[in-house]
């Protein structure tokens, strides 16, 4: 499949449908070592005078290695035929396996960060900024006790998005 590199203007799907809906791959590495994973939280928007996303990573998760040890990372939107390959990137470990082979994605390595030639929309993200989210600063504790019962609060990364691809 090829791509073809698009201005974030030329954006046409709602972001809301595409991260909580049809989920997205955070994917971070090199051809020698990636990890990917499946996220239904984040969001785009500008910031800084720049077009960024925000991804959050729980800390036991073995993609977060990946994404603080680079600078860039990459956010992969499929087609309703690859729901199945992103449930299982979203609930087994790329410590335990390779989900590359499992699911039958092909990473492509020709940019700052690993993506897959299935997706059908791909945005390449340059770190900007990161943090833990801290217990003490959720206004709304039933947000907090919901969505964190072990306490393990996601760090998030906050990248510009520096280029859009999509399936041409």
């Amino acid at each position: 499949m090829a791509f073809r590199e698009i201005s974030v203007e030329e954006l046409k799907d709602n972001p809301f449908t595409l991260i909580n809906k049809d989920w997205m791959l955070i994917t971070a590495g090199n051809e020698q070592s990636h990890n990917t994973m499946t996220a239904s939280w984040g969001g785009v928007g500008e910031l800084w005078g720049k077009y960024v996303s925000t991804i959050y990573v729980r800390p036991q998760r073995y993609t977060l290695e990946f994404v603080e040890r680079e600078d860039y990372y990459s956010l992969c939107f499929f087609g309703p035929e690859y729901r199945q390959a992103l449930n299982f990137c979203g609930t087994k470990s790329g410590r335990d396996c390779d989900k590359d082979k499992e699911t039958g994605l092909t990473p492509c390595f020709d940019d700052v960060a690993p993506y897959y030639e299935q997706a059908r929309l791909v945005f390449l993200c340059r770190k900007l900024y990161r943090q833990d989210l801290e217990e003490g600063c959720f206004l709304d504790r039933e947000a907090f006790e919901k969505n964190y019962p072990q306490k393990d609060l996601h760090r998030m990364f906050i990248g510009e998005i520096v280029k859009v691809l999509e399936q041409a």
